[in-house]
């Protein structure tokens, strides 16, 4: 999550003591600047991320030639956008798979093959781990770090408990609740991460879903840009990376309502326009991933000291930083804190919009009023999501 502070934490920094922990950082480039409606005619195609966090809408920038390719990963959508060097696309797709895979095999909590499967299985032991397990999971206990705890890698247990322990889609429409199975406070400081050795404290489980998404953002983006010299910017499911030379204007990028949408893999309502510069944005949202439980409705945002899904005093938080990790962790930090999320966020500069559960419109640090590119001059829908 951090495009601008690139200390790395110190492999080997089993302690809390030894590891550093690199503030969560504001965009690259700069905050977006004043969102606008997006010019019909602009050149490039159309790119609408169906998003319930977030959309590129075109191309920005005349005579730069923009295309794109959708795919679904993670059980979400996804959508690759490359600006500049069109016959690149199909190494840039190439590059994209072997990134999420990797993410995939190594992260995944669903998977029985996965490295992260063993990990937890073997909990109490050490289990040597791969060079990219091992940066999840340092990059997951830097969040923590940087959140105090709101950002924590070991929710495994308590997501199984909530309900969450299989893949979304297959999840049962309801089924008697469990007890809540929080970790025991601080659990993510005994994680002990030495080289290509891994240990977490007995009886815990990690689940790194909280940043592992976006680091495969990043990650992907980085490396298409490095191996087309293209601009690029990738998105999974809301989280959005860009990389490479940054198209004139910025990358257009559409915010879309999550009460309008059918399920984690269909668009919400159009909502307004910012221009990205650089760095990453992700949404965390308590209006997707819901399921039932003994007839209640959860979310899969967790509050580590209950077990149980943060009050939804927000529907979304959207933020934009240095990198999508670094974005994501503010943005599930920000759910979990509350109505505390807005001086939160305001004391580290980042721009961000909070939705809450009534559909009022907070923006702090710079965060632009909503445009919307169906508006007429002047005008301005900032003071419900989605212009409704």
């Amino acid at each position: 999550m951090s495009a601008v502070d690139t200390t790395p934490v110190p492999r080997g920094a089993g302690s809390p003591t030894a590891r550093r922990e690199p503030p969560l950082t504001p965009g690259a480039s700069r905050p977006p600047g004043e969102a606008h409606p997006v010019r019909e005619g602009a050149p490039g195609p159309a790119a609408e991320l169906r998003a319930g966090a977030t959309a590129p809408a075109r191309a920005a920038g005349r005579g730069i030639r923009v295309v794109r390719s959708r795919f679904e990963a993670y059980g979400t959508y996804g959508e690759l956008l490359l600006a500049g060097r069109p016959a690149a696309l199909g190494t840039a797709v190439r590059v994209l798979r072997a990134e999420l895979d990797a993410i995939d095999l190594a992260c995944s909590r669903f998977r029985d093959d996965s490295e992260l499967a063993a990990v937890n299985a073997a909990a109490g032991a050490p289990v040597p781990v791969s060079a990219v397990l091992a940066e999840a999971v340092e990059v997951a206990l830097t969040a923590a770090a940087q959140t105090e705890g709101d950002v924590d890698p070991t929710l495994g247990a308590a997501l199984a408990a909530a309900g969450y322990d299989g893949d979304y889609e297959a999840l049962p429409a309801d089924r008697p609740a469990a007890a809540p199975a929080p970790p025991p406070a601080g659990a993510w400081r005994a994680v002990q991460l030495d080289g290509g050795t891994l240990r977490i404290p007995a009886g815990t489980a990690l689940d790194l879903g909280a940043t592992a998404k976006a680091l495969a953002v990043d990650r992907a983006a980085a490396a298409i840009a490095a191996a087309t010299g293209a601009g690029v910017l990738v998105n999974v499911g809301g989280d959005i990376a860009a990389g490479g030379p940054v198209p004139p204007g910025g990358w257009p990028v559409r915010l879309t309502d999550d009460t309008e949408r059918t399920g984690v893999t269909r668009p919400g309502r159009a909502g307004p326009v910012i221009q990205l510069h650089g760095g990453g944005l992700a949404t965390s949202s308590t209006a997707v991933r819901r399921w039932r439980r003994g007839g209640r409705t959860y979310h899969h945002v967790l509050d580590p000291r209950t077990g149980l899904p943060a009050e939804p005093v927000w529907r979304t938080v959207t933020v934009t930083a240095a990198s999508c990790v670094d974005a994501n962790t503010a943005s599930t930090a920000a759910v979990v804190r509350g109505r505390g999320a807005l001086t939160w966020l305001a004391g580290l500069g980042l721009p961000s919009r909070l939705v809450d559960a009534a559909g009022a419109v907070h923006r702090v640090a710079g965060w632009p009023l909503d445009r919307h590119p169906d508006a007429g001059p002047g005008q301005d829908d900032s003071e419900r999501e989605g212009g409704g």
